[in-house]
């Protein structure tokens, strides 16, 4: 299959999701809530927005003129061993895997079956030729690539069976958020958004920030009182009120709104329903200490004026096609199979 047509494919597919009728959404948004109670209507429909909102022609084109990619390739088999943590987290590989000309072979998160298997009939709807390009498989033994995502304990069984072929393996990473303390109340509520779509689960997901002061805290929780129907889930709910019983009994300080607790910790990764807070003296401090830490940190969030590079408050969960997990380039690597 020539390039411009598997490009065109996946500019139909954002075009379909746009497209879909009400009652078309609400039939996949109660199958994917009834095989995973985290894929809520809300989590669903936001990761189907995230995907058309990736796949518009001129990001497409942007995302793809960087590269030199053979109209037509000989294909390789590539394995991809996908998350289930969040809606259609496998979605970008799968893309990447197809538009680079090489064949999908890919074992699906128990977590997340019913969207993916939708995304990939919807494909092979719109581009037929790709049902000779994508294969769902229980067993990826014996291919050309792998890229394979995972706990860090998952890992290191990906590194033993596929580390003799060329491949990505991603371990456990979360995102953080610096405050300077100029941010504006609007600020603080994007970054509720970064904190609690997809309630957390997501390596995109801010599970810890960094503050000049306590007092940023309370302005912080003000702002982010708009958030409070999140504690009508059940299973968050039941995070919270654990982890709040656990402070309790052992006494840790923390401050609580009644669905997040707010905690002092060094550490990077917070449980459901908690973030953790860190106090920084300066920029140079804080820089030497991610520098550190580099390799555990998918992104961060803060005012790019402050912070160079940050992500802008609301938009971690809202990557471009050009921003790849774990910064690696996962196109070039499949280019480089050819």
């Amino acid at each position: 299959m020539i390039l411009s047509k598997r490009i065109e494919a996946f500019i139909k597919l954002g075009r379909t999701i746009q497209n879909l009728d009400e009652e078309a959404k609400e039939e996949l948004y109660w199958r994917s809530q009834n095989g995973n109670n985290w894929f809520t209507q809300e989590s669903v429909s936001s990761s189907l927005e995230g995907i058309v909102f990736m796949l518009q022609e001129d990001k497409l084109k942007k995302w793809l003129g960087e590269y030199e990619i053979k109209e037509e390739v000989e294909p390789k088999s590539v394995g991809v061993l996908m998350a289930g943590n969040i809606p259609l987290v496998g979605f970008h590989d799968l893309m990447t895997v197809l538009i680079s000309g090489n064949k999908a072979c890919v074992k699906l998160s128990s977590s997340d079956t019913i969207l993916m298997n939708w995304v990939i009939n919807q494909l092979i709807q719109i581009e037929p030729e790709f049902k000779s390009f994508i294969s769902v498989e229980e067993m990826l033994k014996g291919k050309d690539a792998y890229i394979a995502t995972g706990s860090d304990n998952s890992a290191r069984y990906f590194n033993y069976y596929f580390g003799k072929y060329p491949s990505i393996i991603r371990q456990n990473r979360t995102s953080i958020a610096i405050l300077s303390g100029e941010e504006t109340p609007e600020d603080l509520k994007n970054l509720g958004k970064d904190i609690f779509k997809y309630f957390g689960l997501g390596c995109r997901n801010v599970s810890k920030i960094f503050v000049k002061s306590k007092e940023q805290l309370e302005d912080l929780l003000d702002a982010l009182e708009g958030y409070a129907s999140i504690a009508n889930h059940h299973k968050y709910h039941n995070n919270y009120e654990y982890n709040k019983s656990i402070y309790l009994v052992n006494n840790e300080p923390h401050l609580d709104n009644g669905f997040l607790i707010l905690k002092e910790s060094k550490e990077l990764v917070s449980p459901i329903s908690v973030l953790y807070y860190e106090i920084y003296d300066s920029k140079n401090d804080l820089l030497k200490k991610l520098e550190s830490i580099k390799e555990k940190i998918q992104c961060i969030v803060a005012d790019s004026s402050y912070w160079g590079g940050g992500v802008f408050f609301g938009c971690a969960q809202q990557p471009e096609p050009w921003d790849y997990a774990d910064e690696v380039d996962t196109m070039e690597f499949l280019i480089g199979l050819n």
